[in-house]
Parts: structure tokens; C-alpha cells; sequence
């Protein structure tokens, strides 16, 4: 196994969230990722945190200097590292840009911040929902007639966060690899999610949003991109847009209402959105998903996360990979060939603390509990 980033060395300060996402996307890559946890945790771990899968562990304690300088040591061999600790903090321990670019000028130094390394809220804390809640996306997502729902913490920490990082960590490592040298990646969730909201804005530019939830075209407002509900309490998704698969949908659904064929006048999609609950009301989800199995409709059943990792389309593509006995999400995206996946299972703190001393030379004595 030896994914596109084979040969590339990554240095992963512990976190939470969008942190060690990027740093599990690289990994899976291929490249070595060493995880720096708390030398306080030694021996703790977690096999069901796939997030630390196929990285290396190295437990320290941060507030020895001693031991900032063995880190030092190996981060000289490092192309980058990652950090999502509050600004300043890896300055404070001795481990900030000007630190670190001083001893390797090569490193690309990864920040994964809520709000950026600079800006009135810099210093503040701060979760996905605040992020996102100032972009505008927050708002935008939800029912007219409820309060702003939150996508979970995907738009913010993973979507806006931890990609754009892996993104941007890439983009710098290029950049060296053509001559170029290190630089700071300030990877902050709140700009990540707002140029993915990029396609709405320029809806409003062209003065085709509604700032009402539930009255656009993809916010649940338009009949044929929702959600339904069928008779067995299970959901059916519907997203056909082109007139092509709008018709194919209508056919399914046995539809011959003519008002259905004024498919873009806003006027009439809450009317038949009702006709069209009404119609998925009449059948199971199981039902509806025959019905429109192997058509154009752009119609899926909404399956829970008990259910996808065993649809026959995810099962042939190995979607989802069985891991020591744990069902996870398998690497993306795929490579013809470079061949990516899962190293190993989470390891425990400090699990390959002589693997990695032994590897750059370190002093091991410095990476174990003192009495």
C-alpha cells in the first residue's frame, strides 16, 4: 500500500475536529503522519476514534523545554505540520513560524483556527455553528416557518476546515517542491465556509435568492428538490432538476396534473410540494426506492448510518471498510495508481514513541513519563 503522498512526513499537534481530520486525509494518502498527544495520556486511546487511524503516535510534554527541542529535531525532517491550538500558543511553547521556518525554511505550517490567526474574534472561542452562522450559510438552511438548523458540524470544521487544510498544506508543499519555500497556511473555518457558500452568493448577485428559508431552489423551497416522508416513516430524496428528469419523476410518481408542468413558477412549488408529500405517503421508502431504482429521476432513499455502509451501490464501490471489526468510511478520493488506505487502526499515546526516536534520532528518554 503506498498512497500519492508516500515519502511525505506530517506532524500532527493533537487536537479535536477539523485537526486531525486533515491530518487522517493525508494519512490515508500515504504520507507519515506523526501524532504529537500529551505525554500525561500515555497508553490511553481509542480504537473507535477513526480519525487518528493510520498515524503514528508520539506522546510529549510540551511545557519541557528539553523536549520542545527533540521535537525540533524531528520537525527539521518534516514537509509539514499541523496546529489547531487558539493564536499564540505555539508561539508561547516555543514552536511558532518564526521558530520552526528558522530550522527547516522548507516547512509548510499548517493553522486550523475557528476564526483565523488575525481579526476582532481571533482570540475568542468559538464552534462550527458560530462559524457559520456569520457567512450566511447557517441561515440559509432550514424550514420557513423554523429556526435556522444546523448541517451538523460539516460545513465549518470538516467542509470549510480540515479540507481547505488538507488543500492548502498541499498547495504550499507544490510550491516547494518548485522551488519555492515554507510558509504559514492560516486555514480558518470561517473563511473555508464562506467560499463554499461562493454558488449562493452569486444566486444573489444575479438577485435569484430569497433571504425567507425554504423559497429557493436548493433550500427545500422548490417541489422537486426535497424531501418526503413515506408511509412506513422513512424518508425518499428528490433533487430532479433538468426538465428531462423532472418528467421521469412525475411518471414514477403517476402524476398527469398539468400544473406540474409549470416546473420553475415559485408561485406553485408549495402547492405541489403538498401534492407530492401526499403521493409519497402512499408507499414505503422500500417501495419508492424499487420504483425508482436504475432511473433518471435523481431519486435516493435516505438512509441512516446503519444502513448506507450496506447499499449494493456503496458495498461494490468498498464505500465503507470493515476494520478490526469496525465499520468506517474508506479513503478518498481514489487513485489508479497510487493506491491509498487505512495503515493501521488508532494507536495508543505514545504507542510508537521507539519507532519514531529510533527513526530521527531522538532521545526516547524525553517521550516518557517521568517519576
Amino acid at each position: 500500500m503506498s498512497g500519492p503522498l508516500t515519502g511525505i512526513t506530517i506532524i500532527e499537534f493533537s487536537g479535536i475536529g477539523p485537526g486531525p481530520f486533515c491530518g487522517m486525509v493525508l494519512a490515508d494518502m500515504g504520507a507519515e503522519v506523526i501524532r504529537i498527544d500529551r505525554l500525561s495520556n500515555f497508553g490511553q486511546g481509542n480504537k473507535l476514534d477513526f480519525q487518528s487511524r493510520s498515524k503514528l503516535s508520539l506522546s510529549a510534554d510540551l511545557k519541557d523545554p528539553k523536549t520542545i527541542e527533540e521535537i525540533k529535531k524531528l520537525i527539521i525532517s518534516a514537509d509539514a505540520i499541523i496546529e489547531g491550538f487558539r493564536p499564540g500558543v505555539m508561539e508561547r511553547l516555543g514552536l511558532g513560524p518564526d521558530d520552526l521556518l528558522d530550522i527547516n525554511p522548507s516547512l509548510v505550517y499548517g493553522r486550523m483556527t475557528g476564526w483565523g490567526q488575525d481579526g476582532p474574534l481571533a482570540k475568542t472561542a468559538g464552534h462550527d455553528i458560530n462559524y457559520i452562522a456569520l457567512t450566511g450559510a447557517l441561515d440559509a438552511i432550514g424550514r420557513k416557518d423554523g429556526k435556522p438548523t444546523p448541517p451538523l458540524n460539516l460545513i465549518g470544521d470538516y467542509g470549510g476546515g480540515g479540507m481547505f487544510l488538507a488543500m492548502g498544506i498541499l498547495a504550499a508543499i507544490i510550491n516547494v517542491k518548485n522551488g519555492g519555500t515554507g510558509q504559514v497556511v492560516d486555514a480558518a473555518m470561517v473563511d473555508g465556509a464562506s467560499v463554499l457558500m461562493t454558488m449562493f452568493y452569486s444566486f444573489n448577485a444575479f438577485g435569484h435568492w430569497s433571504d425567507q428559508r425554504e423559497s429557493n431552489l436548493l433550500d427545500g423551497g422548490a417541489h422537486f428538490y426535497d424531501t418526503y416522508e413515506c408511509s412506513d416513516g422513512k424518508f425518499m430524496s428528490v433533487g430532479s432538476i433538468e426538465p428531462q428528469f423532472y418528467s421521469i419523476l412525475l411518471e414514477k410518481l403517476e402524476i398527469n396534473d398539468d400544473q406540474f408542468l409549470d416546473q420553475m413558477n415559485k408561485d406553485r412549488w408549495e402547492e405541489l410540494s403538498k401534492k407530492i408529500a401526499e403521493t409519497f405517503k402512499k408507499k414505503t421508502r422500500e417501495e419508492w426506492t424499487n420504483i425508482f431504482d436504475g432511473t433518471d429521476a435523481c431519486v435516493a432513499p435516505i438512509l441512516n448510518l446503519s444502513e448506507a455502509p450496506n447499499h449494493p451501490h456503496l458495498k461494490s464501490r468498498n464505500t465503507f471498510l470493515e476494520v478490526d471489526n469496525y465499520m468506517q468510511p474508506a479513503p478518498a478520493p481514489r487513485f489508479s495508481n497510487t493506491k491509498e488506505g487505512i495503515k493501521n487502526s488508532p494507536q495508543t499515546v505514545g504507542q510508537n514513541n521507539d519507532e519514531v526516536c529510533q527513526k530521527y534520532n531522538l532521545d526516547i528518554n524525553q517521550f516518557k513519563k517521568k517519576n
